[in-house]
């Protein structure tokens, strides 16, 4: 049967992985044991999936990304240049923790930027904005746009990933969208 993605002559793919569809796998990366790909996803040159990670579909994973097991990226995520995941809370060179790998979960179409860490066992809203650099310690709400070290929410994204100006009845327009927004009781929403 033949393989319905690109992996570059460079790359590792290792046994037990399922790729989907139209997937591009550029130079030097290397796809660990039983990890889920879905379909349209591109990894950049230099990039680490550790076993069992499940990315879905539309994924963008930039150059130089490590994602370790316990991670878990939902549909059109982007993954910014040399941004990484933790999975461990506490690590050790001497202490195997192997079993007490955390799980984070990227929900759909958030981005996280370059440089960013994301320490393990904190789920990242759907649509947030992680800016680059920040280090993120705490769960990140949907729509969140989050910068620093340590990370602190600075406002809020639309999915198109422009600020949200938010009126005193609580209402925003996307400006390039034109999609409107409610933030209420500090949730942010779509109206449809």
């Amino acid at each position: 049967m033949e393989k319905e993605y690109f992996a570059h002559e460079t790359a590792i793919v290792d046994d037990g992985c399922k790729i989907g569809k139209g997937t591009k796998i550029w130079h030097f990366t290397h796809i660990m044991s039983n990890c889920t790909i879905g379909e349209n996803c591109n990894f950049g040159q230099n990039v680490v999936v550790s076993p069992e990670v499940v990315l879905g579909r539309n994924v963008k994973v930039q150059n130089n990304v490590s994602i370790y097991t316990g991670v878990i990226c939902e549909d059109d995520v982007f993954l910014g240049p040399s941004m990484v995941f933790t999975n461990v809370i506490n690590p050790r060179s001497a202490v195997n923790r192997k079993s007490e790998y955390a799980r984070t979960l990227v929900k759909k179409g958030a981005t996280i930027g370059a440089n960013a860490t994301i320490v393990c066992g904190h789920d990242i809203g759907e649509f947030a904005f992680i800016g680059a650099g920040a280090v993120v310690t705490k769960t990140v709400p949907a729509y969140a746009l989050i910068v620093g070290n340590p990370a602190r929410q600075m406002g809020w994204m639309s999915e198109y990933g422009q600020k949200l100006k938010f009126d005193e009845n609580g209402f925003a327009i996307c400006p390039e969208s034109k999609e409107r927004y409610k933030l209420e009781k500090g949730i942010v929403s779509k109206i449809s």
